[in-house]
């Protein structure tokens, strides 16, 4: 054989075995995403995708975080081991990350994995582009959003501040909970209108009770255009003196 042929030989047995791994990958993740399968094979599915550590394999591993098992011990093993095998394939899973965001039900595996694989304001600047997809609408699953503004909670930047505001608005209670809660932990005195017209037309007690609260310890002046009508939106235990909240 001459020298040609060996690089030849050698160059399409290199061209082989991509694909020769993407196909094991197809079969491994169809066994590991197979919630009808038995434990122990699909555990050795699992398995054997984290030792793969590709963008492939990572896609293929949070399929498996879609769905529940009995009994809940198996379960959280299975997750915890893929878990590890998605963060273990580094930058590569990232975007395999968020192509499964799209249509996840719950970010709270997601957000655990992007935490772990980026620094805080790469972090952030992911929660930040997955809440912009959201709206202040009837949503049938809520959970999405109520995780990612609480998420964001402490996280003082000015964009941060922004892209929540527009959820005092929201149609559900619970987002607007949590979003007051966020915007406080902002620590930003130009939310202060906001929230004082949040507060004049919300229906949710608690929801006053926490703006009251919070426009109370955070020593914000009420701006003088609504004093009047926060006067009369105030919930019990709150007055404004010289335009600031405080309990009685």
């Amino acid at each position: 054989m001459g020298l040609f042929d060996i690089f030849k030989r050698a160059k399409q047995d290199d061209d082989t075995d991509e694909p020769k791994i993407d196909r094991s990958v197809a079969r491994l993740g169809r066994l590991a995403s197979d919630k009808r399968a038995q434990s122990y094979d699909r555990l050795d599915a699992i398995q054997s995708l984290c030792e793969i550590g590709t963008e492939d394999s990572a896609a293929a591993l949070l399929k498996r975080l879609s769905f529940y098992i009995e009994p809940s011990i198996t379960n959280q093993e299975e997750k915890d081991i893929a878990f590890q095998g998605i963060v273990a394939a580094g930058q590569a899973a990232v975007d395999p990350i968020r192509e499964f965001c799209v249509k996840a039900e719950s970010f709270t595996w997601p957000m655990k994995m992007l935490k772990e694989l980026l620094d805080e304001d790469a972090f952030v600047d992911e929660l930040l582009i997955l809440l912009e997809r959201f709206d202040t609408d009837y949503s049938k699953n809520q959970e999405p959003k109520l995780q990612l503004i609480a998420e964001l909670d402490g996280k003082k930047r000015d964009d941060v501040r922004v892209a929540v505001e527009r959820f005092l608005d929201d149609f559900d209670e619970r987002v607007r909970f949590h979003t007051v809660g966020t915007l406080f932990s902002q620590d930003h005195e130009s939310s202060a209108i906001l929230m004082c017209q949040a507060l004049v037309g919300e229906e949710s007690v608690r929801v006053k009770n926490r703006i009251a609260d919070g426009m109370a310890s955070h020593k914000w002046q009420v701006p003088e255009a609504l004093r009047s009508q926060v006067v009369g939106a105030l919930p019990g235990g709150y007055v404004l003196r010289d335009g600031v909240i405080k309990q009685n």
